[in-house]
């Protein structure tokens, strides 16, 4: 069974940056699964965010959110099984837990980590 640690999250303020690690146990790495990661801020549903595929032996797709769509960028080492997300210009509505998952989710969630932007 794959699990999924993430990390990395923390307070910010406005206009600060945090890079995001998600670490994946088993094998979803080796079958090139597409990766993606997650948010979830109080009160509203868990949306995606950033996700990753490969398309050929060295070229992936990426696709973001419109809201995070030149202020995030998603990134993965296969060899590491681990997956990112460098998140500049944070705002207040970044505020979220952010987890990492298969795209489209379907591997058991991880705790997630919390990125809180504030002043």
């Amino acid at each position: 069974q794959v699990q999924l640690v993430e990390s990395g999250g923390g307070l910010v303020q406005p206009g600060g940056s945090l890079r995001l690690s998600c670490a994946a146990s088993g094998s979803i790495f080796r079958f090139n699964a597409a990766m993606g990661w997650y948010r979830q801020a109080p009160g509203k549903q868990r949306e995606l965010v950033a996700g990753m595929r490969r398309v050929s032996l060295n070229r992936y797709e990426t696709r973001y959110a419109d809201s995070v769509k030149g202020r995030f960028t998603i990134s993965r080492d296969d060899a590491k099984n681990t997956v990112y997300l460098q998140m500049n210009s944070l705002t207040p509505e970044d505020t979220a837990v952010y987890h990492c998952n298969s795209d489209p989710a379907y591997l058991t969630w991880g705790q997630g980590t919390q990125v809180t932007v504030s002043s």
